[in-house]
């Protein structure tokens, strides 16, 4: 009872916290979790708050862990406490300065479409297994929901036949990041390999209610995004899909592989690009085009069309000056 009276402030406060992330549509389960453990790590300490000597021994228990999940923990403590001090201008912040700095994310790599092709004709032949309903229709589906219509794997997994229109060839993508819905209509080639999908799973009998995951086993059990990774990434590998390195591509690779494809096809189009900028950000779910722009980082491809572009458009007044 003493405890729950002692944290009765620190309980408070995460709740307006938390609610405060929540209405502006951010999930924050994994904040939630590390300011529940930093509670427990308080309740241990015999404290109610934390002060700089607490902090730093809290953060001292996962100095071996990695630097992105150091990063995670100690900055959810930072804006927590950055939160609260709008309205308590005493309470302990954290040295911005002292916190562990995230690395450089990794270049993507762009997988280019004789590597799905190659990646597609690896799947087709890949031997039945009696758990899991047609392994080739299913990963053939995946492989082309990733590389033609920029899903996250989160979304493939979470789809169910109730959000799909076979006939128009539109999917609907329920709450997704950032509690986002939209719809996704898919290009000609997708819309068919759906359908080819369809078939095959209506041949085999399974649950056709519209709750009904669209991607699952004979055991009518749905794929997970682990599952789906550890599937997918070892079928990429036997399928020697890698980069000059012997890289192999990650699943968000193909996602970004989306966007730069799109990118170059208004290029190659002479198209205005920034102004379908917000089209973009739109069919792939983004709150904005700073999102979108993430996907389109210093790729050789697209530098290139810029360069020329640019180039065709400005040469004279570089060469000449303007008269």
């Amino acid at each position: 009872m003493h405890d729950v009276l002692c944290m009765d402030a620190w309980d408070a406060a995460v709740t307006a916290y938390l609610t405060s992330r929540h209405a502006i549509g951010r999930a924050y389960r994994k904040e939630e979790v590390i300011l529940c453990k930093v509670r427990g790590f308080l309740v241990q300490a015999g404290a109610t708050d934390l002060d700089l000597a607490l902090f730093e021994r809290w953060r001292a228990q996962f100095q071996h862990l990695s630097s992105s999940t150091r990063v995670v923990r100690e900055h959810t403590v930072y804006k927590f406490y950055r939160y609260r001090r709008r309205s308590d201008p005493g309470c302990f912040l954290p040295d911005w300065e002292s916190l562990t700095r995230q690395k450089p994310h990794a270049l993507p790599i762009i997988i280019e479409p004789g590597q799905v092709a190659q990646l597609l004709s690896f799947v087709s032949q890949l031997p039945p297994r009696s758990q899991y309903f047609a392994r080739t229709h299913v990963m053939r589906l995946v492989v082309v929901l990733l590389y033609t219509a920029g899903l996250r794997r989160g979304e493939v997994v979470r789809l169910t036949l109730g959000d799909v229109d076979e006939r128009a060839g539109v999917l609907r993508i329920r709450e997704s990041k950032f509690h986002k819905s939209r719809w996704v209509p898919l290009s000609i080639s997708a819309h068919a390999e759906l359908q080819r999908y369809l078939a095959a799973r209506r041949q085999a009998r399974l649950d056709e209610r519209p709750g009904a995951p669209l991607l699952c086993t004979l055991a009518l059990r749905a794929y997970t995004a682990a599952g789906l990774y550890s599937t997918f990434k070892a079928l990429l590998r036997r399928a020697g899909i890698h980069d000059s390195a012997g890289k192999v591509p990650r699943l968000q690779d193909f996602r970004h592989s989306f966007a730069v494809a799109a990118l170059l096809r208004w290029y190659e189009a002479d198209a205005d690009v920034q102004s379908n900028l917000p089209k973009l950000a739109l069919y792939m779910g983004h709150v904005n085009i700073v999102s979108t722009a993430y996907y389109l980082r210093w790729m050789p491809a697209v530098v290139s069309h810029a360069s020329a572009r640019f180039e065709r458009s400005c040469a004279g007044m570089i060469e000449g000056g303007v008269e």
